[in-house]
């Protein structure tokens, strides 16, 4: 599959609005107000940022300028009907960068939506429950062989075509279709539930996906996260996993202009996430284990953590790009069902590197 590099940026604001096309009685038609957080996904032209390896501070940059004008106004003064939709076709106009991708608001932690260049939303709402767990068929000796349990996140994903709408399915049509779940997960035992005898993320991404998407025509992703730092995502018919890891490291731009800070020795606490599609194994019930991930990843990782990137062996300069693709090599005999890696060199921004067939613009 042909690789595609995607640069990446997220910008915060805090605004109030209120959205009167909701019917009566909604809250979100009372006066309100969010922490909101935009993101940005694009695939830039070559030469687009002021020298390589500064693409992402310049498009982080970008969007900050963007999103300024809303900071702290009532969203009502600057679109007529301020709905997430909206507020990121409304981000999209004001950008115009070459190769955008997708156009994202976030409205609080747990809901969003992302806009593509063909007006299609892919609406998304986070869900939690506790529950306890353990996995039958692992070998002897397996942490998850015992008992234990997990403060598990699901989030349910639709894509709808807006055709042009100010809003397409609400959130809590999303809520209302979680309930009965969330009822059933919350404080169980997941062993004890009819056909989660082995509760791998995988096999309750797929449970969850059964019983969603008869009433969800729309629903497009299920997502899992056992910890906050693993999980699965499942549309139907492909398994995705993630692990995702920190480091903290040292560098310095050698491609950046004499007097840039960049080209400094500075540092950043990296966030990596490592996505892996691979078929179920029918007998473990999960694709990949994930503290097999870890281990493979740990050369590679202990290279990376408390180095200089700059001055890795085989690595030509330390920005987003030339590391994914360093990454990527060090990995590629090691775990063959890699298909992306993210990595953010501060918190929403840097880059996604993708070769697999899985859609690139699933959010994590």
């Amino acid at each position: 599959m042909m690789e595609r590099l995607y640069t990446i940026a997220a910008a915060p604001f805090e605004a109030a609005c209120r959205v009167d096309i909701l019917p009566p009685g909604h809250r979100s038609r009372r006066l309100h107000g969010h922490s909101f957080l935009s993101r940005i996904r694009a695939e830039l032209p070559e030469g687009w940022g002021p020298f390589p390896g500064g693409e992402t501070d310049d498009l982080a940059e970008r969007l900050r300028e963007a999103v300024a004008p809303l900071d702290y106004t009532l969203l009502n003064e600057h679109l007529p009907v301020p709905t997430d939709e909206n507020l990121a076709r409304w981000l999209r106009a004001r950008l115009a960068l070459p190769g955008i991708t997708t156009v994202g608001i976030q409205s609080s932690r747990d809901q969003g939506v992302d806009l593509d260049g063909r007006d299609h939303a892919h609406l998304w709402r986070r869900f939690r429950f506790e529950a306890a767990h353990q996995l039958p068929k692992v070998p002897p000796g397996h942490p998850c062989g015992q008992m234990h349990g997990h403060g598990f996140e699901v989030i349910v994903h639709a894509h709808q075509p807006l055709l042009g709408q100010d809003m397409g399915m609400d959130y809590g049509q999303l809520d209302q279709c979680w309930t009965p779940l969330g009822a059933a997960l919350d404080r169980a035992c997941l062993n004890d539930l009819p056909g989660l005898d082995n509760p791998t993320s995988e096999r309750l991404a797929a449970w969850l996906w059964a019983r969603l998407q008869p009433q969800l025509p729309a629903l497009s992703w299920i997502t899992v996260y056992e910890t906050a730092t693993a999980g699965c995502h499942y549309d139907g018919r492909h398994y995705r996993i993630w692990k995702e890891r920190r480091f903290e490291s040292a560098l310095r731009l050698n491609r950046a202009p004499l007097g840039d800070p960049r080209r400094r020795l500075h540092g950043h606490s990296y966030q990596i996430r490592l996505h892996l599609t691979a078929p179920l194994d029918e007998v473990m019930g999960w694709t990949v284990d994930y503290g097999e991930v870890k281990a493979l990843f740990d050369s590679a990782y202990r290279q990376l953590d408390h180095h200089r990137l700059d001055q890795l062996a085989g690595l030509d300069d330390a920005d987003p790009a030339s590391l994914l693709h360093w990454i990527k090599a060090a990995l590629a005999e090691r775990l063959p069902p890699l298909d992306r890696i993210d990595l953010e060199q501060t918190p929403g921004c840097g880059a996604t590197l993708c070769w697999g067939e899985a859609e690139p613009a699933l959010p994590g």
